[in-house]
């Protein structure tokens, strides 16, 4: 077997993160985040306007704050207290009627079953250790008739053996995939490379938890949701305009897997 990432390690890393995670993303200095993936699945999740609302691994609140704005009654939960504590902290500065609880996505016990119209996850559930318990969570709270949609990392592409083949003059012109079934959890060092104070920032530290699209697709099925559509957004032209670097992944891959269901 694999070793274990455990839960508190999880919480533990995302305590370490918080300070500079939380400056930059409310700077918008994650380019991917501003300008593919949440125009993307903004469209994705559809009109939450008037719906009780559960955002499942909301980190310092930007997201949920978006969909809040958009007329989500929501309440966020995620497994940092010190992201929880950044998030309170923005909803006195600018009340929007959200309400935040440190909790996991795996363990929900505080929130009542049948008790939300939709839950969303941005980015969220594919760095967690258990995904079916998430998933057996998210059904239990879900009213009938009610929605998740998540997104996450395409598994098909972030692995452990991705990487370019560029060419002579280093333009990105193959991408590769390697290890897609290498399941062992570890922890990912990277930064924000647009942010202008990148080289004067430590890396942040994610732990990872590799899945196939099986591992994410049966348990959606084996918890009782229906499936409603997948989708894997393309980077968007205008977001190739403004940086070079989304040029290759519109050529190539998708970065990002969206997943709808819903609760019979």
């Amino acid at each position: 077997m694999p070793p274990e990432i455990r839960e508190s390690e999880v919480a533990a890393q995302w305590d370490r993160n918080a300070d500079v995670w939380t400056d930059q993303v409310r700077k918008r200095f994650d380019i991917f985040r501003e300008h593919w993936n949440n125009p993307a699945f903004l469209e994705f999740a559809g009109d939450l306007h008037g719906k009780t609302v559960l955002d499942a691994g909301c980190g310092e609140g930007h997201n949920t704050r978006m969909f809040a704005r958009r007329g989500a009654r929501i309440t966020g939960v995620d497994l940092s207290a010190k992201m929880i504590e950044f998030a309170r902290a923005e909803e006195v500065r600018e009340p929007l009627g959200i309400r935040y609880q440190r909790a996991s996505f795996t363990n929900l016990a505080d929130l009542s079953a049948n008790s939300f119209d939709a839950v969303i996850s941005t980015m969220a559930l594919m760095d967690g250790p258990d995904f079916p318990c998430a998933m057996r969570e998210v059904a239990r709270v879900l009213r009938p008739g009610g929605t998740l949609a998540f997104s996450i990392l395409h598994p098909c592409f972030a692995t452990k053996g991705m990487g370019w083949i560029k060419d002579d003059s280093g333009r990105a012109v193959k991408f590769t995939v390697a290890d897609y079934f290498n399941s062992e959890p570890f922890v990912e060092y990277w930064k924000f490379g647009h942010a202008p104070n990148a080289s004067q920032v430590e890396n942040f530290g994610i732990p990872r938890f590799d899945r196939t699209l099986s591992d994410y697709i049966n348990p959606v099925i084996a918890a009782g949701l229906r499936l409603e559509e997948i989708r894997e957004p393309r980077a968007p032209e205008l977001a190739c305009e403004l940086y070079e670097t989304f040029k290759k992944f519109r050529q190539h891959i998708p970065l990002f897997f969206y997943v709808r269901a819903s609760k019979s």
